[in-house]
């Protein structure tokens, strides 16, 4: 049922979303890629919208910027709605001479400075990783379409003007990339994932409704700490298809 974010109605949510943190985003995606888009949230502005694309029923939903903003609508999406498979769409900042403006970046791992992992009351630090079944399909449809991309770490971070720049220090860890919501969606999709809600009567096996929730991070790189290149908005905005297809291309399997 509609939720404060949220105004769909069970059922009007594909089981597989699309998330780009911006919401002109998603109604761009709408109106360029899908059949018959339905729009099923406008709450905030936060466009939300569900059609076809190669048949398949897919939804593209805006989720703001930062990891408050997207845990609270992929928490939503997944135990309000019972959507299996979210896949962020965004852009991010290559913090790594050799990725390139306008490359794709694919998220198997997300580093973070924030605290968002303390609520699970962990002794250490979680390490938030991709679904490797939409990963992998993603790594395909980028070979297949010949587009230039990367695959590894990217920082999420809490800060967007920091006080002092520590993107050096990530990249010397390996990162790829920074941005600002990957980290609490792969922790919110594992999270749901397994935990354990009741149990059957006859075995007394835990029964776990999301234990198929898979989330998966792809990004267009807009900028670059490294050589100070960057992209405009607009550009932002209207020009990153190439990600657009590859999410579009995983989503149409599932």
């Amino acid at each position: 049922m509609p939720t404060p974010h949220n105004t769909a109605n069970p059922g009007d949510i594909a089981e597989t979303i699309l998330l780009p943190g911006d919401p002109l985003r998603a109604q761009k995606l709408a109106q360029t890629y899908f059949e018959d888009p339905v729009q099923f949230n406008s709450v905030r502005n936060m466009h939300g919208y569900t059609g076809l694309y190669k048949g398949k029923r897919i939804s593209v939903m805006g989720t703001g910027m930062g990891m408050p903003s997207i845990g609270i609508y992929t928490y939503e999406l997944i135990h309000e709605y019972g959507v299996k498979n979210l896949i962020r769409i965004g852009s991010c900042g290559a913090i790594n001479r050799q990725v390139r403006i306008g490359d794709i970046l694919i998220a198997q791992g997300a580093c973070t400075d924030s605290n968002y992992a303390y609520q699970y009351d962990l002794h250490g630090t979680f390490s938030a990783i991709a679904s490797y079944d939409l990963l992998r399909r993603a790594v395909l449809s980028a070979d297949e379409h010949g587009f230039p991309y990367a695959v590894g770490n990217i920082l999420s971070t809490d800060i967007f003007y920091k006080e002092k720049p520590l993107w050096k220090d990530w990249a010397k860890m390996g990162c790829l990339g920074v941005e600002m919501e990957t980290y609490a969606l792969y922790c919110n999709a594992v999270r749901a994932a397994y935990a354990a809600e009741g149990s059957d009567p006859d075995t007394e096996i835990p029964v776990n409704p999301h234990a198929d929730v898979k989330a998966l991070g792809i990004f267009t790189v807009s900028d670059s700490l490294v050589t100070g290149e960057a992209t405009t908005p607009e550009e932002r905005q209207n020009k990153f298809t190439d990600m657009m297809e590859v999410a579009l291309d995983v989503a149409s399997q599932l």
